[in-house]
């Protein structure tokens, strides 16, 4: 499946993001989220990358899905909360002491790398095949993204693939 959405210039946007399926209609929304006004001013003075949290919502308005960004004792690394399924999934950097670090995502069960990119399709690999592709293209002063997921992706749920995507693609770390 297809999904496109835009999302204006600035990453700090907390309003709603609707996500279209190929056929044009509401798939998800994404919105970013702030717990108080004190963690958005503060975030203000880190570029708007330390306090990351976005919930995802199915086209019914139904939280699927809250992503996070967590930060201690010199580690990174994103919590993925499937809020249906009560299942969390933690997305973070293997070998950077190598100087190469790679972005993975695990339940524990599965393990999907992600090959982060810049200017190109940024790929989800699981078990040596691409499962799901993002891409962010800046036209018109706005960020024009476009996810496809593949029918061999053991995942298919677009609310995990957004959240992901927004808080580890569009803002990172």
């Amino acid at each position: 499946m297809h999904y496109n959405y835009t999302h204006p210039k600035e990453i700090e946007y907390t309003g709603e993001i609707q996500i279209f399926d190929e056929k044009g209609q509401l798939a998800a929304i994404s919105k970013r989220i702030y717990d108080n006004q004190f963690k958005q001013k503060l975030d203000r003075m880190f570029d708007y990358r330390y306090f990351l949290k976005y919930d995802i919502y199915n086209a019914n308005n139904e939280k699927e899905l809250i992503i996070k960004k967590i930060s201690r004792r010199g580690k990174l690394w994103y919590e993925a909360v499937d809020t249906k399924r009560q299942k969390t999934y933690i997305i973070s950097y293997e070998n950077w002491r190598i100087g190469i670090p790679e972005l993975y995502i695990s339940d524990g069960e599965i393990k999907i790398q992600i090959n982060k990119e810049m200017e190109d399709w940024s790929e989800f690999v699981f078990e040596n095949e691409i499962i799901a592709k993002w891409k962010a293209e800046f036209k018109d002063d706005q960020f024009e993204m476009t996810l496809v997921i593949h029918d061999n992706s053991p995942l298919q749920n677009v609310a995990f693939f957004i959240g992901v995507c927004q808080a580890t693609l569009f803002v990172g770390a």
